[in-house]
């Protein structure tokens, strides 16, 4: 099983590291951003379901308040309708209607109006204090219909306090039935402010008592700008009254706040009771948090990319080094040309692939009398002598796939892939020409005086010790008859595979012996 190490250090390539580099903290921000998703509809579920509850201690407060009215009013119309307490002085009937407990605290009065909508008996005013209330749409419903039973007003603003108002009434009836007057019982709004203030709510949050005909009785916080405003036409509206219960985000038209919306019927009254929280104030705490997590994962994934940026130019830089290392491991020091180690390499991989219609030939070049100019001239113009024939030898070839070498000292391996003796000998004949060129001015060495021999080899497939050994027994031979020469090797029975081909080389060259 391979070590972590070598796992890791099997994907090279810079872009594979750059993209998983990216991508670790990539995949951190889609968790988180699930995790933040998720945060978010935890948090509306629990503004909706705290929205639900308000509504609930809200709605059983109003709905207990209303009751206490109308107990009231069906209190006083069961009593006016006793001839003991109709035929009593106005003192005692005083007594007898009016319920101290409803209009405690100052929450409002109680009113016996007549059939023309004057104040009969008040519970707090002198008797037709305010003049005719016949105008009132409480009045005029119930002188109208018999059958309108406990009927919620329109606010106003009353004639006698100057506050603003929402009255209770009951049609009073005659003994035969014919409309006899009404009795109201008010409520001030600033009782549903105060009740609505013990809530605590943001600054674009709002609740709202709405009649069923959109007319709107009160709205904290309080505006009187707000009271009796008619909301029959908003979308918000309509649509609480035909689900009747049930909760939507909208845009209010009267501010342009975005808002979550939760409504419901009160009781069994044709009122509509709604609260609208921000939804900006729902997700404050919410938009805090995602703005935490958002920027210390956009600082990881900043970090991670530079990290990876980082990463990437040490693989680029270990790449180029070790590429540097594997060449200079191939590579020969003072030539510059593919040293030992390479030739045996090419050589093994020519000898894979030669056929009898790809045939390959090897050159072995060695400099002539390299050891003379050595002692005279010293090593440095021997050097010079050697990076002279790398450039002559290279210069000789012209296709891209033969490949010359330094072997060792001063000899030189030239492989000829796809080429048969003939044109093996044609290349040495190039070489030849080309390191007869060669001069060193600096040591005085004029052009002819350095020659090479070459032993030239061919082989259709077999080992690469015995094509190396062919080759160099006809350099051997080149070097016995004379140098300055090329010699072909020739067939030998202890060379299997190996086909020998002798002819001339060039300045008068032997075969091998």
């Amino acid at each position: 099983m391979p070590s972590p190490r070598r796992f890791l250090a099997g994907p090279r390539t810079v872009r594979v590291w750059l993209v998983l580099g990216v991508l670790a903290p990539l995949g951190m921000l889609l968790v988180s951003g699930l995790m933040l998703y998720e945060m978010r509809q935890e948090m509306w579920s629990r503004a909706e379901e705290t929205s639900k509850n308000l509504l609930q201690l809200i709605e059983t407060d109003v709905v207990r308040n209303v009751e206490i009215m109308d107990l009231a009013l069906q209190g006083m119309i069961a009593k006016l309708e006793n001839p003991l307490v109709a035929q009593a002085p106005e003192a005692l009937r005083h007594l007898i209607l009016f319920d101290r407990v409803v209009t405690a605290d100052g929450a409002g009065i109680l009113v016996l109006f007549d059939e023309n909508g004057k104040g009969a008996l008040n519970s707090h005013y002198p008797s037709g204090a305010g003049g005719s209330f016949a105008d009132r749409d409480y009045f005029q419903v119930h002188r109208q219909n018999p059958e309108a039973g406990l009927y919620i007003s329109k606010p106003y603003q009353s004639r006698m306090s100057g506050a603003y108002t929402v009255a209770f009434s009951r049609r009073v009836a005659k003994p035969d039935g014919s409309f006899g007057g009404v009795v109201v019982a008010t409520l001030k709004l600033s009782h549903f402010t105060r009740m609505l203030a013990k809530i605590g709510l943001g600054p674009n949050s709002g609740i709202n008592l709405i009649r069923q005909d959109g007319i709107r009785i009160v709205r904290f916080p309080y505006d009187v700008r707000d009271v009796g405003t008619d909301l029959s036409g908003m979308p918000t509206f309509q649509r609480a009254l035909q689900e009747r219960d049930g909760s939507f985000a909208e845009r209010a038209v009267r501010d342009g706040v975005h808002r979550l919306f939760t409504f419901t019927q009160v009781g069994d009254l044709p009122l509509i009771l709604a609260i609208g929280l921000s939804t900006e104030e729902i997700e404050a705490g919410w938009r805090a948090r995602a703005l935490m997590i958002g920027a210390t994962l956009l600082a990881l994934f900043g970090l991670a990319v530079v990290l990876a940026r980082l990463c990437a130019r040490e693989f680029r830089r270990r790449e180029a080094v070790e590429a540097e290392l594997a060449s200079l491991s191939l590579t020969d020091g003072l030539t510059g040309l593919p040293n030992r180690r390479r030739f045996d390499e090419a050589l093994r991989q020519a000898l894979a692939t030669a056929r009898g219609d790809r045939p390959l030939s090897l050159l072995i070049v060695d400099a002539d009398h390299f050891k003379r100019f050595n002692d005279r001239f010293g090593h440095a113009v021997g050097d010079e002598i050697l990076r002279g024939l790398a450039r002559c030898l290279s210069a000789a070839l012209h296709r891209p796939g033969d490949l010359v070498c330094r072997i060792g000292g001063e000899e030189f391996g030239v492989i000829l892939a796809g080429t048969d003796a003939e044109g093996a000998a044609r290349v040495a004949e190039r070489l030849h020409a080309e390191v007869a060129t060669l001069a060193v001015a600096s040591a005085g060495i004029p052009v002819g005086a350095v020659t090479v021999s070459i032993g030239l080899a061919e082989a259709i497939g077999g080992a690469q010790g015995e094509l190396y050994r062919a080759a160099d027994a006809a350099l051997y031979a080149a070097k016995s008859g004379g140098r300055n020469r090329t010699c072909r090797a020739e067939a030998r029975p202890a060379v299997p595979h190996l086909r020998l081909v002798a002819g001339a080389g060039v300045a008068g060259s032997v075969s091998a012996p």
